[in-house]
């Protein structure tokens, strides 16, 4: 009897812990985007050739666990089939912070633009709940002017 109760509360908990949790950071999430918004990022692997810039590899990423209530409800899903719904949220969630996170890094090297970006998804396990790492890596487009040929790429005259 002892383990049911402990089960049903361990349940609750996570359902109310983790839909606050949730909520507070998918909310931190809209503050933070607002802010980045100027700063497109596109997936063409060719970036614009209107102007001379330089360039910088940018990568953001971050670590979302799971609470014991979706991981819970996951596993039902699992024996029966279906879409797991309950980890969605979390995914959304993990992607749009790893971007935010490369936005953060590309912001601060003043670039115009991130382009070619890509998004990788690891699952971690960890006991009865899980987690998941997501990276957001692209390439900053930092404005800049074109350098002057060196003196070694010059033809002398002689």
């Amino acid at each position: 009897m002892f383990e049911i109760i402990s089960f049903v509360v361990l349940l609750g908990c996570g359902y109310l812990f983790g839909r606050r949790a949730e909520k507070k950071h998918i909310n931190d999430i809209i503050e933070r985007e607002k802010t980045f918004n100027s700063l497109p990022v596109i997936a063409s692997r060719y970036p614009p050739e209107n102007q001379y810039y330089q360039q910088q590899l940018v990568a953001g990423n971050v670590v979302v666990a799971s609470d014991y209530f979706k991981s819970f409800t996951a596993g039902l899903i699992n024996i029966f089939g279906g879409a797991v719904a309950p980890f969605e949220p979390l995914l959304d969630r993990g992607r749009r912070e790893a971007v935010l996170r490369m936005k953060e890094e590309a912001s601060k090297l003043n670039a115009d633009l991130i382009f070619n970006i890509k998004l990788e998804t690891t699952r971690i396990a960890t006991g009865r709940t899980g987690a998941i790492e997501v990276l957001a890596y692209g390439t900053a487009l930092i404005p800049g002017s074109k350098p002057a040929p060196s003196t070694a790429e010059a033809p002398r005259a002689m």
